[in-house]
């Protein structure tokens, strides 16, 4: 699976030295790269977590890129990508999850069936057909 960056520019940027507590309501992209403990909520939005942020808080929203610390769970409607330094202790949920080596994820993850594939099951290839002819 090629990673794939659809996040757009950077609507909202929470710097290495803010805190935040509270809720986080957004659209469009944010990036935190500080601390933030509560929720962090969008309908449509893309956060990223920089490799310095310390995110203790709930997440929702449609596409997570994580490099970061995260303490709670993480919720994704489309997909969510983690990459190294990452440290992950929560339950993550989404219908595509990448996830590199060299994180650390402690929690349970769990995968909904893609919109796509309920749409149209004939264009999933199985790679074991390929295999067997």
């Amino acid at each position: 699976m090629k990673k794939t960056n659809k996040s757009g520019r950077v609507s909202t940027y929470i710097g290495v030295n803010a805190s935040i507590e509270g809720t986080i309501n957004f659209s469009d992209t944010i990036r935190l790269d500080g601390n933030v403990k509560g929720k962090i909520i969008s309908a449509g939005g893309t956060v990223i977590i920089g490799e310095k942020a310390i995110i203790n808080a709930d997440i929702e929203v449609d596409v997570a890129i994580i490099k970061g610390e995260i303490n709670g769970s993480l919720e994704a409607r489309d997909r969510i990508e983690i990459s190294p330094p990452a440290r992950i202790t929560g339950d993550i949920h989404a219908p595509v999850i990448l996830i590199e080596t060299g994180v650390v994820f402690n929690g349970h993850c769990s995968m909904n069936e893609s919109k796509l594939l309920s749409e149209n099951p004939a264009s999933f290839i199985d790679p074991q057909d390929d295999m067997e002819g």
